[in-house]
């Protein structure tokens, strides 16, 4: 059990509050559950929850659970009143959950097992802009995959980030695609070529070969790269 807090801020109090207007001010949306831990230097979110739900009662911020990063901020530390931008609330708003289904290789393929296009943690997902999307990409078409690898590098694509996708069955010559390749039960991140009568996975690296297949019918595509999400150390205030 939690010990029952002393009247007033404490040291925990203060921070997270500091961290609230923080990203009120700098960044223009609030920060999510798991951020708020990483600034304040607290490792659980449910004591990151504990101390919210104090904050909420004592009225210094505004709680709306319906939705992710739904904390607002109504006074500081000093206990001063502070409003929410009009453009703070756009920026809440434009946001939608993209479900993060698995891992994907942007290297050799990798065997279907350790690269699931089916596993899908609830709790694992990334937030997105709807603006940064195109008029075409529709929020139920879209998923997320973990790169693993670094055949893509040259094309920005790094090892550990995160590549959102729009579900396809065909795509163009020099589109990034995610594919399974059925004779081999593998998939693989790559830009695809159609040539020749058969299909060429091409890496953005220069030390790697490309992938060639003979039999079209043997490459089926899973979705086009719309977006590329780097993976960051720990944000700094």
């Amino acid at each position: 059990m939690m010990a029952k807090r002393r009247q007033g801020l404490s040291e925990r109090h203060k921070k997270i509050l500091e961290v609230l207007e923080h990203y009120q001010d700098h960044v223009g949306y609030p920060p999510s559950i798991r951020e708020i831990g990483a600034e304040a230097d607290i490792s659980s979110t449910s004591v990151v929850n504990y101390y919210l739900n104090q904050l909420e009662e004592e009225g210094y911020i505004e709680r709306d659970r319906k939705i992710s990063r739904g904390v607002r901020l109504l006074k500081n530390v000093a206990g001063q009143m502070v409003g929410l931008a009009e453009s703070v609330r756009d920026a809440i708003e434009d946001l939608l959950r993209v479900p993060v289904m698995g891992r994907i290789v942007a290297g050799e393929p990798l065997p279907v097992p350790s690269s699931d296009f089916g596993y899908y943690d609830p709790d694992s997902s990334v937030e997105v802009a709807r603006s940064l999307l195109g008029p075409g990409d529709r929020e139920e078409d879209l998923f997320a995959l973990e790169v693993q690898g670094d055949s893509m590098i040259d094309a920005m694509v790094n090892d550990g980030d995160i590549v959102v996708m729009k579900r396809a069955q065909d795509a163009r010559n020099g589109e990034m695609v995610a594919v399974w390749l059925t004779d081999r039960d593998e998939t693989t991140l790559k830009y695809f070529y159609k040539e020749n009568g058969g299909i060429r996975l091409q890496p953005a690296n220069p030390t790697m070969d490309p992938i060639f297949v003979d039999n079209p019918q043997a490459v089926q595509i899973q979705g086009k790269v719309v977006m590329v999400i780097r993976q960051m150390d720990g944000p700094a205030l």
